[in-house]
């Protein structure tokens, strides 16, 4: 049973840990979209392919995301890391902590 209780909380530490690095990723793309940096920098082009295709997704959920040259886009993507942080992965810490 313990076995099974650390997995659990190993995954739902490999999950917290993934979601925030994702949500700091979210950060620096949003940022760097206000300067507008070259897009041959490696770094840029690595944070554009870990960000835009989810940025599409919800750009096609939310047409109007668009508010007066503003992409809101990222600012969901933020609210949804959250969300999910604090219900799945709290709940996985809850339910490891419930089978000791």
């Amino acid at each position: 049973m313990f076995v099974f209780s650390n997995l659990i909380f190993g995954v739902a530490r490999v999950l917290d840990a993934v979601l925030n690095l994702y949500f700091w990723i979210v950060i620096v793309s949003a940022v760097l979209s206000w300067v507008n940096p070259d897009p041959y920098n490696p770094i840029v082009r690595i944070l554009r392919n870990l960000t835009e295709p989810v940025f599409y997704r919800v750009r096609k959920w939310i047409p109007f995301t668009y508010l007066g040259g503003l992409d809101l886009s990222p600012v969901v993507v933020l609210l949804a890391i959250q969300f999910i942080n604090a219900v799945l992965v709290q709940s996985l810490y809850q339910f490891a902590v419930t089978m000791r």
